[in-house]
């Protein structure tokens, strides 16, 4: 870790502690060189592996965009989206794996979204899952409906 201040190359860690619930470290270092400190942080890179084969870093940012297009016209507020978009990134991290295949962050989507708004949903059940025929938006449809009635017979 070089020395923000003088580009030394070397530096001492005084102080570790965890930071974003867990997900990363922060560390008090100090530069035996010019004797500043200075605070980093450490947290492991999230990778998504693409169809086409290719790796990118996990965005939250990318999570929002793609609901934000299937949320247009609702009523879902901008933190909504911020929320949904950190549960899906616990639901992710909490797999322990490096590197996770994107098939699997629009699955991680689609549960919350579900809970947030179920014309939201379906708009992007039809584009992820590749609805073809009014049947696939009748299946889902009553799929929604038979879990609407399971949790309401659930309820007291």
């Amino acid at each position: 870790m070089y020395c923000p201040f003088c580009r030394n190359p070397d530096s001492r860690v005084i102080d570790s502690r965890t930071a974003d619930e867990g997900a990363a470290i922060r560390r008090r270092r100090s530069c035996p060189a010019c004797g500043r400190r200075f605070t980093t942080q450490e947290s492991v890179i999230l990778m998504v592996a693409k169809r086409s084969g290719a790796t990118e870093p996990f965005a939250r940012e990318k999570i929002v965009t793609g609901v934000r297009r299937a949320c247009q016209g609702r009523p879902v507020s901008e933190d909504q989206l911020a929320i949904l978009a950190q549960l899906v990134e616990e639901t992710i991290r909490a797999r322990g794996c490096a590197e996770v295949p994107s098939h699997e962050v629009g699955l991680a989507i689609l549960g919350p979204l579900r809970e947030l708004d179920e014309v939201a949903y379906l708009r992007f059940a039809s584009v992820y899952r590749g609805f073809e025929s009014l049947a696939d938006f009748e299946t889902e449809i009553s799929a929604l409906r038979a879990a609407r009635q399971e949790s309401g017979a659930l309820a007291p």
